[in-house]
C-alpha cells in the first residue's frame, strides 16, 4: 500500500512538473510571436503627416507628360520613392508591379527619385521597364516629404490626403500601407498599440 502511494504521488508530481512546462513553453511561444511579428511601414514623424494634405505638385514625367501630386479624381496615388542605385529599390519592383495589377481599378503609382542625372534615370525606366509609369524627378518632392532613407512609399488618398507613408524593405511592408489605408489608422503600428492599451475584459 505504501509502494502504491508512492507511486501515485510520484505520477501526480510528474504531471504537475508537466503542466508547469507546457504553460512555460507556451508563454515563450507568444513571446516569439510578439517578437516577429510582421512589422508596417516604417513611419518617420517627418514631412507631411497622416490625415494631412499633401503638398501639390505638377511634374513633369521622364516617360512622358506630366504627373499630379494631390487630389485626383476617384484615384488613390501611391508614389514610391526610388534610386537607380538603391538594390532593395529594384528588389521592390515586381512587388510594385503585383500593386498596380491588383488595385488598377482605383491606384495610381508614381515612381519617384530626388536625384542623379536625366541619363541615369532613363537608363534605369529602360533596363527595369518602367517606360508604362509616370516617372518623376523632383528635389523639391522629396524634400517636401523629408524623404532621407529609400526605399520610401506614401499613399495619398482621392482628395490628396496623406493616408499612410513610410519606409519599405519588403512586400509585407508595402501591404502594410494599405491595411493602415483600409482601416483608417495612421499605421499598423498605431493600431496594435490602440489594442494593447485597451482595458481587458
Amino acid at each position: 500500500m505504501t509502494a502504491l502511494t508512492f507511486i501515485s504521488a510520484a505520477m501526480f508530481l510528474m504531471i504537475v512538473g508537466l503542466a508547469v512546462a507546457l504553460l512555460a513553453l507556451a508563454r515563450q511561444v507568444g513571446i516569439l510571436f510578439e517578437r516577429v511579428s510582421p512589422m508596417g511601414a516604417l513611419v518617420n514623424d517627418s514631412g507631411p503627416e497622416v490625415g494631412t494634405a499633401s503638398p501639390k505638385f505638377n511634374l513633369e514625367s521622364r516617360t512622358g507628360g506630366m504627373v499630379p501630386i494631390g487630389p485626383r479624381p476617384q484615384r488613390a496615388t501611391l508614389v514610391f520613392f526610388l534610386s537607380p542605385t538603391c538594390p532593395v529599390c529594384k528588389k521592390l519592383l515586381p512587388a510594385v508591379h503585383s500593386i498596380r495589377a491588383a488595385e488598377s481599378s482605383w491606384l495610381d503609382v508614381v515612381f519617384a527619385s530626388d536625384g542623379g542625372s536625366a541619363e541615369q534615370h532613363d537608363r534605369f525606366i529602360e533596363s527595369a521597364k518602367l517606360e508604362q509609369y509616370p516617372y518623376v524627378v523632383s528635389t523639391e518632392l522629396g524634400l517636401a516629404y523629408r524623404v532621407a532613407r529609400l526605399p520610401y512609399a506614401v499613399l495619398l488618398d482621392e482628395h490628396g490626403v496623406v493616408r499612410a507613408k513610410g519606409l519599405v524593405n519588403s512586400r509585407e511592408q508595402f501591404d502594410s500601407l494599405f491595411n493602415a489605408f483600409d482601416m483608417k489608422t495612421p499605421s499598423i503600428q498605431s493600431y496594435l498599440d490602440g489594442l494593447d492599451a485597451q482595458p481587458a475584459h
